[in-house]
């Protein structure tokens, strides 16, 4: 029993003072790192569902029905403008040709006669040998059959560019999809195929989507203020995401605004253009279009690593002059980049801490160290 107390007598200074030094090192304030809540120009996007389109899509109709004698391109492929197409049976056009020639032969016979009976009855008008009468009348006939004639030849141009109908050819260069009607299949009267198939322009796409009456409103007057400043901020190239989320490499340029809101979505048409000259898109695709809709000129910025939700709220620990740490509770208006853009709940050159914030306490006592944010080496 002796031995012990003389043990403890022994070693209480350094268990003492070992217990100071550790109360010291807990009580000393750490040393974390904060960022200056900054003000500065901030686009703010917004994603939209929108529709592919080719930048020209044309359906193939059929003019003249018949039944398909043979097809002459491979479906998907790549054809050019005035390329065949569709052979329909012509025989019945070339009969017909032929017969409308034969009808203007007989006009002009028709004619030729009317005209030499005019001319021998006009000399016997002036010795009064024949009536007026009988003047007026081959006159008549005359003009009639020169309008026989017209009608004619009329009748057999008719004929022609219904037998050219006959085959079909394309009208633009583009891909060419799948045909709806087959060799020997009978079209262009319904039920049967009358559009046997679409042809689209792909090089460049056009992108069809919708804005709400808030965002519309937003866009516009941004624009009104581009025209009196000059500026041209609204401009901002559009991005296209794709359905396996990867960003479309080209930007598109929005460069039609419908007339009117439509009182049943209450939203407008925005179509936009996208260069595609791999050939990537294909009309009918749905992608998301992330697109400017309003800049702010005095946005207050934190990273989003200061910034910590609990069950739907956001709060910031705020560092003042005297070290003293604050929790402040506030309102986000949108992300930027890998930063939130503040509605409220801070000002301008406050100091948020970027670490240490599951560890930290309101009225806790910090030393903060002030960096800039670099979002690759935060």
């Amino acid at each position: 029993m002796k031995n012990n107390f003389l043990l403890l007598y022994l070693f209480a200074p350094l268990v003492l003072a070992f217990c100071s030094e550790k109360q010291v090192q807990q009580t000393a304030p750490p040393n974390l790192k904060a960022v200056e809540v900054v003000e500065r120009e901030v686009p703010l996007f917004k994603e939209f569902v929108g529709q592919v389109y080719g930048k020209a899509d044309i359906p193939i109709r059929a003019r003249v029905d018949g039944f398909v004698e043979k097809l002459h391109f491979q479906e998907g492929s790549r054809i050019a403008k005035g390329q065949l197409l569709y052979s329909i049976d012509d025989d019945p056009f070339r009969f017909n040709v032929s017969r409308e020639e034969s009808m203007l032969s007989e006009a002009n016979v028709n004619l030729v006669n009317a005209e030499n009976e005019l001319a021998r009855i006009e000399p016997l008008v002036s010795i009064n040998a024949i009536s007026k009468r009988d003047l007026d009348a081959a006159t008549a006939r005359r003009d009639a059959s020169a309008d026989a004639v017209k009608a004619a030849e009329a009748n057999l141009n008719l004929a022609k560019v219904n037998l050219g109908y006959a085959q079909i050819r394309a009208p633009i260069s583009g891909i060419i999809g799948k045909t709806k009607a087959k060799e020997g299949e009978y079209v262009g009267k319904s039920p049967n195929p009358v559009i046997l198939n679409t042809i689209s322009q792909i090089d460049s796409v056009v992108v069809e989507f919708f804005l709400n009456e808030k965002d519309y409103i937003t866009f516009y007057k941004q624009l009104l203020e581009d025209g009196e400043t000059g500026r041209n901020r609204i401009s901002h190239p559009l991005e296209l995401y794709l359905a396996d989320g990867e960003k479309f490499p080209y930007t598109g340029k929005i460069t039609f605004l419908d007339r009117n809101v439509d009182p049943g979505t209450g939203t407008i048409l925005v179509q936009s253009i996208f260069p595609n000259p791999e050939g990537l898109i294909r009309p009918g695709l749905y992608a998301k279009v992330k697109s400017i809709v309003d800049v702010l000129d005095q946005a207050l910025l934190v990273p989003q690593r200061c910034v910590v939700e609990l069950q739907g709220f956001y709060n910031v620990f705020v560092v003042g002059d005297d070290g003293l740490v604050t929790q402040k509770r506030v309102e986000i208006l949108d992300d930027f980049e890998d930063l939130f853009v503040i509605q409220s709940g801070l000002s301008k050159g406050e100091k948020v801490l970027m670490e240490g914030l599951m560890a930290v306490q309101s009225g806790q006592k910090v030393t903060a160290e002030l960096v800039s944010f670099n979002p690759e080496n935060p």
